[in-house]
């Protein structure tokens, strides 16, 4: 009697798909059991919570000018809280208000929203864009490697941050070009990344028995070097993300990001640049929140970095 054939996935499939969630699962213990990741991740969660759920932690509108509006508001009226103390007859600010009379608290928290935004859709564009070169440039060699790579040196040679505001400049003000700018100016370091792990693994005998069984070019550089050049590319975006939000308030301080009453860090303490004697928390406050979100992503990519370092894990 004949036995019909088993359906689903293969016994080899099945285990190929075991191994790679084992895989997974080990890798994301191994970062768990960094201090300096979890540290980061803790931070960073509650900085997205806090991007998510705006609307409903903020106490005013971040836009809002209070003048008229509320009475008693002052311009850059220290942080008032009433059950800590604060006369009742003065109108309540967690952190104070700016100087058009708006809440600090609430435009620091929507000011959440647009820095971490820029940094993951920043460093994604320049990730993607700098891998794709790398794999290409790395995999062909010849003059296809020296051309990409001396493209990538060009870029190199300018200072990213003066970069950035040039094609800003050129592009016109807005957050949208500055996003790409930021992107731009980040690709030449994926795509060294990428390159150099390409070469380190284009040789290797994976690689070669892949080749000679008839795999496609792009069939090895997507299923046998990517996933094996991740690593790194993984640690340096992360790190990468602190450094774009970084930047992304250092052009908003300079004023080319487009409008300036956008509520976000760099632009805030932009406009508040000459109060840091008499009204600190206005500066304060916003500077205090990029250090912290670029200090969760650095705790976390030192983090991710020990964890997937094979050196390390003993």
């Amino acid at each position: 009697m004949l036995v019909p054939a088993p359906t689903g996935m293969e016994p080899l499939e099945m285990e190929a798909s075991r191994k790679r969630g084992g895989l997974w699962r080990d890798t994301l213990a191994q970062v768990l059991r960094q201090r300096s990741a979890v540290i980061g991740l803790i931070i960073l969660g509650l900085l997205v919570f806090v991007a998510v759920f705006a609307p409903f932690i903020a106490t005013h509108d971040p836009d809002g000018r209070l003048l008229g509006v509320e009475e008693g508001v002052k311009q850059r009226a220290a942080p008032c809280i009433h059950i800590l103390g604060c006369p009742k007859d003065q109108p309540q600010h967690l952190l104070g208000t700016d100087g058009n009379f708006r809440d600090l608290f609430s435009r620091v928290i929507y000011g959440a929203r647009t820095s971490l935004l820029i940094g993951f859709f920043a460093i994604g564009f320049a990730i993607v864009i700098g891998t794709t070169i790398g794999l290409t440039a790395g995999y062909l060699g010849g003059t296809t490697d020296n051309i990409a790579m001396r493209l990538m040196d060009i870029v190199l040679a300018f200072p990213s941050l003066l970069l950035a505001i040039a094609i800003v400049t050129a592009a016109g003000p807005g957050l949208v070009n500055a996003l790409l700018a930021i992107g731009i100016v980040s690709i030449p370091v994926y795509a060294r990344i990428a390159r150099s792990s390409v070469l380190s693994l284009k040789q290797a005998d994976f690689v070669t028995a892949s080749r000679a069984l008839g795999e496609s070019g792009f069939g090895i550089m997507s299923r046998r070097i990517m996933p094996n050049a991740l690593t790194p590319l993984v640690v340096q975006g992360t790190l990468g993300i602190g450094t774009a939000v970084l930047e992304i308030a250092a052009l908003a301080f300079v004023g080319v990001t487009g409008d300036l009453n956008r509520p976000e860090w760099g632009s805030m303490i932009g406009l508040e640049r000459n109060q840091l004697f008499t009204a600190p928390h206005v500066i304060l406050v916003p500077g205090f929140a990029i250090i912290l979100t670029v200090l969760g992503f650095n705790l976390l990519g030192d983090g991710i970095r020990d964890a997937l370092d094979p050196r390390l894990n003993r």
